[in-house]
C-alpha cells in the first residue's frame, strides 16, 4: 500500500487518545469549560502541544456560537477613514485591548443607504460577536438594524437622535471641551469670537456648537450669527468655512474651530489672506492630533483621549455588552486645553 506523502493533520480524536481522555473532554478544555480538573486540562494542553493540534475555527464556531471576531464600523467614506487621524487612534486603542483577549478586529466603512444595508445584513448574520460603531450621522440606519438583530453594539459617541438605541456608549465631553476652548479665547481679550462648527447631523458637532454658545452666553456676549459657519471635520471643509467666515462681514478676531483638521485648512486660508496668527486672528482647535503639534504655528487645541476611547469601547463590548453583565453603561471621557502658539 502506498504511503501518503504528507503528514496527517492532528485530529480531536488523536488529542483525546494521547491525553487518555474522551473526545468530549478535549472539546470542553478547548472551549474553556470550568468543568474539567486542572490535571486533566494540563494533560490535554500537553497533548495539543505535542501533536501540534489546531482547532478548526469553523467547527468551533458552530459549537460555541462565537467567531472571536469584533467589527469596527466607521460610518464614513474610505477616503475619510484614511485621512482623519481620529480613526487611526480609535483603531489603535481598540485593537490593543482585543489583542490581549485573542480577538480579531475586522474594519469596515459604510456611507450611504446601499452600504449601510449591506454591512448591516452581514453583521446581523452571526459573522461577528459584537460591533464597535463610530462616526454616526443623523440618517445612519445601522443602530436600529443592529439593535433589531440582537448584535451587541458599543457606540463611539452618542448617536444624533435619542430615538437611536445606544445602551452602551463611550463619548467625549464635547460640550465642556468647546466651552473651555471658547472661554480661553474670551479670557484672552478677544471681542469677536467666531466658530467653525462640525457637521450638525452628528452629536459631536451639535455638542461643540452648544458649548460655544453656552460659553459666549456666560460671558454676556450676544452671538452674531455671521460668526457661526458650518464645516465637515475635513481640511478642505475647514478652508471653505474660513473663506465664508471672512467674507460674510462678521469681522472675527478669534475662531474656535471644532476639529484640528478644519483648523489646518483655516490656517492655510488665513495665510493666503495675509492675516497673522494669532496677531490678527487667534485659533483654537479640537482633537490634539499630531497635526496640531506640527502646524505652523503650532495649534492651541482641546485634547480628547481618542486612543483611550477605543480601549474603553473594546472593554465595554467584550466585558459588558457581549456577556450582558449590565443592561447599559455610558463612559464619558474628559478633555483638557493644550495651549500652544495660535491662541
Amino acid at each position: 500500500m502506498a504511503k501518503s506523502g504528507g503528514r496527517q493533520r492532528p485530529t480531536l480524536e488523536m488529542v483525546a487518545e494521547r491525553a487518555g481522555v474522551g473526545r468530549g473532554t478535549v472539546s470542553r478544555v478547548i472551549n474553556g469549560s470550568s468543568q474539567v480538573s486542572p490535571r486533566t486540562r494540563e494533560a490535554v494542553h500537553t497533548a495539543i502541544a505535542e501533536l501540534g493540534y489546531s482547532p478548526n475555527q469553523a467547527a468551533r464556531t458552530l459549537v460555541t456560537r462565537r467567531t472571536d471576531t469584533i467589527a469596527l464600523v466607521v460610518s464614513e467614506s474610505r477616503d475619510r477613514l484614511l485621512a482623519d487621524p481620529f480613526f487611526a487612534d480609535i483603531i489603535r486603542g481598540a485593537s490593543s485591548v482585543l489583542h490581549e483577549r485573542d480577538l480579531q478586529l475586522m474594519l469596515t466603512t459604510a456611507r450611504g443607504e446601499t452600504e449601510h444595508k449591506r454591512v448591516g445584513e452581514y453583521l446581523s448574520g452571526s459573522h461577528v460577536d459584537g460591533v464597535l460603531l463610530v462616526s454616526l450621522h443623523r440618517d445612519d440606519p445601522l443602530t436600529v438594524l443592529l439593535a433589531e438583530s440582537g448584535v451587541p453594539v458599543v457606540h463611539g459617541g452618542r448617536p444624533y437622535s435619542p430615538s437611536q438605541p445606544a445602551p452602551f456608549c463611550v463619548d467625549i465631553d464635547n460640550f465642556n471641551g468647546a466651552r473651555t476652548a471658547t472661554g480661553h479665547l474670551l479670557e484672552s481679550g478677544h471681542q469677536r469670537v467666531a466658530t467653525i462648527t462640525g457637521p450638525q447631523d452628528m452629536n459631536a458637532g451639535v455638542e461643540r456648537l452648544r458649548g460655544y454658545r453656552d460659553s459666549m452666553a456666560e460671558a454676556g456676549r450676544g452671538v452674531d450669527e455671521r460668526l457661526i459657519v458650518q464645516g465637515d471635520f475635513s481640511v478642505e471643509g475647514g478652508a471653505e468655512a474660513m473663506v465664508r467666515l471672512l467674507d460674510q462681514g462678521g469681522d472675527p478676531d478669534a475662531v474656535f474651530v471644532a476639529s484640528d483638521m478644519m483648523a489646518v485648512g483655516a490656517i492655510r486660508v488665513l495665510r493666503e489672506r495675509g492675516l497673522a496668527i494669532p496677531g490678527d486672528i487667534a485659533l483654537v482647535g479640537f482633537d490634539d492630533t499630531l497635526m496640531a503639534q506640527h502646524s505652523d504655528p503650532p495649534l492651541t487645541t482641546v485634547h480628547q483621549p481618542t486612543v483611550k476611547m477605543g480601549q474603553e469601547m473594546a472593554r465595554l463590548l467584550v466585558d459588558v455588552a457581549i456577556p450582558r453583565t449590565a443592561e447599559s453603561e455610558t463612559v464619558l471621557l474628559e478633555t483638557h486645553l493644550v495651549v500652544r502658539e495660535t491662541a
